[in-house]
């Protein structure tokens, strides 16, 4: 009997060794694309960006608008009766929003490119990943999960979210 307690003791002993010597690994999250979003809506790249962004659409509202007087001028050439000078203007007004069509579609695609270039910095992605890292240790988080790519997270507690440190570590 006292040969099995002894076993049984060493086993219970062992067991607990194991157990403390396993690290449970603690997990953490954090909102790339809201860090992304907080982080660069102060930055002068996004500040010029969006202002450049305005400029084009203040030029896309203001040929529609020439392109409206224009339609309402060949209309008021046709009421009168003038249709060689209403030709004339349908012909320009053709002109015109072909020309705001491929000025549009120019600017949106110039726009698309200045966004991406400004999405994929490196300089941020270095700066974001090291403040991650530096905050998941300070929280004592062994793994970051990336909410904006959460196709395996079904759940988690909002404690574990580091997010708003992140952004807080990044406008330091």
């Amino acid at each position: 009997m006292l040969k099995k307690n002894i076993i049984l003791v060493l086993m219970l002993l062992i067991s607990t060794m194991i157990f403390a010597q396993q690290k449970i690994t603690q997990f953490g999250v954090v909102d790339t694309a809201r860090v992304y979003k907080t982080y660069f809506r102060e930055s002068t790249a996004i500040r010029n960006y969006e202002k450049r962004k305005n400029d084009f659409q203040a030029e896309i509202n203001k040929q529609a608008e020439a392109l409206e007087k224009l339609q309402s001028k060949k209309v008021d050439l046709q009421n009168a009766g003038k249709e060689n000078e209403a030709l004339k203007v349908d012909s320009e007004i053709q002109r015109k929003a072909r020309y705001l069509t491929e000025y549009t579609k120019a600017k949106n695609i110039e726009l698309e490119n200045i966004k991406k270039r400004l999405e994929s910095s490196n300089e941020f992605y270095e700066r974001l990943y090291d403040i991650i890292g530096r905050v998941a240790e300070a929280e004592g988080l062994s793994m970051i999960l990336n909410l904006t790519q959460a196709n395996g997270i079904l759940w988690y507690s909002p404690t574990v979210d580091i997010t708003d440190k992140v952004i807080n570590e990044l406008s330091k």
